[in-house]
């Protein structure tokens, strides 16, 4: 039935094109008809990227409207704004925010209260949760959140550094990779250590092996200290409520991060920034 259905749809009773008395391929309708399915198709995904910029951008906003973290923000910006002048400033005040709130973003899809973020000059920001994370993987994905939104902004840094060339732009994408890449730290309060909460023994040493393979493309030496203190995590015991077979999407998260921002840290940065 369904092959008769596309000789009807073809050219008419006969299966002939209409006007030329030959029969019209699957392959040359395709030709005539498939571009309006491939533009649809392009239509959609665009839909649904606009929608997840739309989405990230009120969030971004709406983290503004906070007056504790506008008024601290602008104090940062002052405090760097006479350190390195008003571009760098302002390019490490926005990855600053942008990444903090990747955890604002995690922390309210899981439904976790939590303050607006607080900028500290000198030493960056922080968010304070004003309730624990249901289980160490909330865990992990409220602390892997804030590294993932500051890689996505280094990105988009040295994005704009190559379609303007403007040098301060390089600078603050590559200072970006290298902060973030300090906040996976498996240490203390770091983000580092909240995605190493789920993982197995086995998953951190792997975490651990992924460090010292980025260590030995780049020769970042804040990876050294990274690759130290996840073969001791690896031996200390993992916290209460950790699941037996460990987290596969924190242990990649964690592995793509350290690459990426790892590589990012080797970008060169011209004279002049």
């Amino acid at each position: 039935m369904l092959s008769q259905e596309l000789e009807r749809g073809a050219g008419g009773p006969d299966g002939a094109a209409a006007g030329t008395g030959k029969p019209k391929s699957i392959r040359e309708t395709f030709r005539q008809k498939g571009w309006w399915a491939a533009l649809g198709l392009a239509l959609l995904k665009l839909k649904s990227v606009l929608f997840l910029v739309l989405a990230k951008g009120k969030l971004l906003l709406l983290g503004l409207t906070k007056l504790g973290t506008l008024s601290t923000m602008l104090l940062s910006l002052e405090v760097y704004w006479s350190a390195f002048g008003w571009k760098f400033a302002a390019g490490l005040i926005g990855s600053i925010y942008i990444h903090e709130m990747g955890h604002v973003s995690a922390l309210q899809r899981l439904g976790i209260k939590a303050s607006a973020p607080m900028f500290i000059p000198g030493f960056g920001a922080l968010v304070r949760l004003r309730q624990k994370p249901g289980s160490p993987r909330e865990d992990a994905r409220i602390g892997l959140a804030g590294p993932l939104w500051g890689l996505g902004a280094a990105l988009v840094a040295y994005g704009v550094y190559g379609a303007t060339g403007w040098a301060s732009w390089a600078a603050i994408a590559r200072i970006g990779a290298w902060l973030n890449l300090f906040n996976l730290l498996p240490f203390w309060q770091l983000d580092g250590a909240r995605g190493f909460h789920p993982l197995t023994r086995s998953q951190r040493l792997l975490a651990a092996a992924g460090i010292a393979v980025a260590w030995l493309f780049t020769r970042e030496g804040l990876l050294l200290l990274l690759l130290v203190l996840a073969v001791v995590q690896a031996f200390r015991p993992r916290p209460e409520g950790a699941d037996g077979s460990g987290d596969r999407v924190a242990l990649g998260q964690y592995l793509l991060l350290v690459g990426a921002l790892s590589a990012l840290c080797l970008l060169p940065v011209p004279a002049g920034s």
